[in-house]
């Protein structure tokens, strides 16, 4: 769907020659398109950043649920949190709750969108890049084995941000 709209995120490695004769095509499909240095410098960019947006929306979907149970507004709560220290992007963009954003997975079952699946396989990824580069990782960790608990309830093709219903539930 990204790629439809020309809205992703594209991160490259190689050469600089390489990318700058790739760029027009890769204009295609993303809005930012960066060059992140030597090859595979995309690939652990890309681990880096879908590591960090699984803390986020891990982080998102309890917090919401912390504050539904004592008696919050999740749209309030969103609203309030999206404009002060706790704003990120799975809360004001890609909001876990259901009912909270309009168009996104949480108004749609949870269908569409990247699956857990893909995350994981993601999750797994930068945690052995963690282990091979000896990195401190212990939220990553946490994340990889809450998206584990996600397949092995059988959410697998249902999106990343349905870690809500570990909470809702």
């Amino acid at each position: 769907m990204g790629a439809q709209k020309a809205t992703l995120n594209i991160m490259v490695g190689g050469a600089k020659k390489a990318f700058d004769l790739a760029l027009p095509l890769l204009k295609i499909m993303g809005k930012n398109i960066f060059h992140a240095g030597d090859l595979g410098s995309g690939n652990g960019a890309k681990i880096c950043n879908n590591m960090l947006l699984a803390i986020h929306m891990c982080g998102t979907a309890e917090t919401l649920a912390m504050g539904v149970e004592n008696g919050l507004d999740p749209k309030i709560l969103s609203e309030i949190m999206k404009n002060s220290s706790g704003g990120n992007w799975s809360l004001d963009t890609y909001n876990p709750y259901p009912g909270v954003m309009n168009d996104v997975p949480a108004n749609h079952d949870y269908k569409g969108g990247f699956l857990n699946s893909l995350m994981l396989k993601d999750l797994t990824l930068a945690r052995n890049l963690a282990l091979d580069s000896d990195s401190m990782t212990p939220m990553g960790k946490i994340a990889k084995e809450l998206y584990e608990e996600m397949i092995e309830q059988g959410f697998n093709d249902l999106d990343f941000s349905s870690i809500q219903k570990r909470y809702l539930e």
